[in-house]
């Protein structure tokens, strides 16, 4: 499928939108929340637990990223309305981390006070390495003052291990979702081999779990997934401090093998006006997709 994959992802820009649409509607939760509460609503009742993502990042002046604060505000309040189990994940970039530091802090900061207040919580999702030193010093920052905050680290990055043990050791209390990576990046910030990249995420996992981190395991690699069960029964963690997570429309199977092995997971539900970019980017970033979205739009 490797050919196909790449052909798919040259040729994108002349495929018509409604095609590109087609093609992702099954990984995106829709255009607008209302879209996103269905969707929700359909994936508690069928045991999962949820993550709500608003698309849009990278956005270039205060006023977008004070827009993006409310939108995720008012999603938090749709959340507890509709007393839906699912929580948010941000990109900082949309709040304003490549306008200002302390801008997009202070964002940060009334958006995690109003989650708390709710109950809820807030998952720092992880860009690019141009965002990744910054992302980790907001995380430090936030989780001194706030309970409810989490990160994501992406195994594929040859830091990541030192940077879990780093946010580890001063005893404050860690939150992670733990993710392959998907950004293109250079040989000497990230791994190339898949097998070290599932080596180096199974090593990060275990160091996670052995010091009593919460994770979120995020992964649609079954061995992945066999080797966190095994840790998890290896170490006796309890089931309240980790879940599983997967991709909205991503290996239903596996999705449910997990849920009637009984383990808690999470979908991350992305949804918004801003789908083709999103789809677009994800199909450039990870070609495999491509392989994917064209099999299950074909069953």
């Amino acid at each position: 499928m490797s050919l196909l994959n790449t052909l798919v992802v040259k040729t994108l820009p002349a495929v018509p939108k409604p095609v590109v649409r087609r093609f992702s509607s099954r990984y995106i939760a829709g255009d607008s929340l209302d879209d996103a509460v269905r969707v929700a609503r359909k994936l508690n009742h069928k045991g999962c637990m949820v993550t709500l993502d608003v698309l849009g990042e990278h956005l270039r002046t205060r006023e977008d990223a004070e827009l993006a604060t409310e939108q995720y505000l008012l999603v938090l309040d749709t959340i507890a309305h509709e007393k839906l189990d699912s929580n948010i994940s941000i990109k900082l970039t949309q709040f304003g981390l490549k306008l200002d530091f302390d801008f997009c802090l202070k964002n940060m900061s009334m958006l995690i006070k109003r989650a708390r207040e709710l109950k809820n919580f807030v998952r720092i999702d992880m860009e690019d390495t141009s965002c990744t030193t910054d992302t980790l010093r907001m995380y430090d920052l936030l989780r001194r003052e706030f309970s409810n905050v989490g990160v994501v680290v992406q195994a594929y990055l040859r830091r990541t291990l030192a940077d879990v043990r780093d946010l580890m050791k001063n005893g404050v209390q860690t939150n992670f979702r733990l993710c392959k990576g998907i950004y293109v990046e250079p040989r000497e910030m990230a791994f190339k081999d898949p097998n070290l990249i599932n080596n180096n995420f199974t090593m990060v996992l275990s160091e996670m779990l052995r010091h009593s981190a919460y994770v979120g395991i995020a992964t649609h690699d079954e061995r992945l997934v066999w080797d966190a069960m095994r840790l998890v029964d290896e170490l006796k963690v309890p089931k309240t401090s980790y879940e599983f997570q997967m991709l909205l429309g991503v290996d239903e199977q596996l999705r449910d093998i997990i849920l009637a092995a009984g383990h808690r997971l999470r979908i991350y539900a992305p949804f918004g006006e801003q789908w083709y970019a999103y789809s677009v980017r994800r199909l450039k970033e990870n070609p495999q997709i491509a392989g994917h979205v064209i099999k299950n739009l074909f069953k």
